[in-house]
């Protein structure tokens, strides 16, 4: 393996808070109905990671395929296994997330499977969280919410994309037939949660812990 500094960034024993720790979700879940037309769940401190590399390049997407057991996923889509998901940023950017405490580990696999390539990668999990959208009514706030035409003709089951939600910036994933993620910066997230309660006012809004 090359000589790069890997080190945890959230060690064991620190106590880590979600960005959306203080809206109190937890709470908010004991008070939902299950009747509601939106269901939110904050997916957090999953790991996230941004890796950079030739996508042309066998030898490169053959190594993340043999560290994650994930095929690089082509534009504007994602790979998933369990927990653990693949998507597509850019023609040489995608970003995986891994379930909490396996980025580090994930990591150095990585890195020893791509020793000697001129790749990046780089633990942004700190940076970000993962919100889930479920329930009947999704789609109908997201067509509030964004620009991106979410129709099902052009928003299959596996398509991620970058766009504007509401007036701040976010990565919407389609990952089932009535389940959606929004991959937002945490300096966004008081913003989209905020949103995210007046737009699905109409329909209910349950938070599931």
């Amino acid at each position: 393996m090359s000589n790069v500094n890997v080190y945890k960034q959230r060690p064991d024993a620190a106590h880590a808070e979600s960005p959306l720790y203080h809206a109190g979700l937890d709470e908010l879940a004991r008070k939902g109905k299950s009747s509601a037309g939106v269901v939110l769940r904050e997916k957090k401190l999953l790991g996230h990671l941004v890796i950079r590399g030739d996508a042309k390049d066998p030898a490169f997407s053959g190594g993340v395929h043999s560290a994650l057991g994930l095929e690089l996923p082509v534009a504007l889509t994602l790979v998933a296994n369990g927990d653990t998901s693949l998507q597509w940023l850019g023609p040489d950017e995608w970003l995986l997330i891994v379930p909490s405490g396996q980025e580090f580990e994930t990591e150095q696999r990585l890195r020893k499977a791509l020793d000697g390539q001129h790749i990046s990668v780089v633990n942004v999990s700190g940076g970000q969280t993962l919100v889930e959208l479920s329930g009947p009514h999704v789609r109908d706030v997201l067509m509030k919410s964004t620009p991106y035409d979410v129709h099902p003709s052009n928003f299959p089951v596996g398509k991620a994309v970058g766009t504007t939600f509401g007036k701040a910036g976010a990565v919407i994933r389609h990952t089932g037939e009535d389940t959606w993620e929004l991959l937002i910066r945490r300096s966004f997230s008081d913003y989209i949660w905020l949103w995210l309660q007046d737009a699905s006012a109409e329909y209910g809004l349950a938070v599931k812990a």
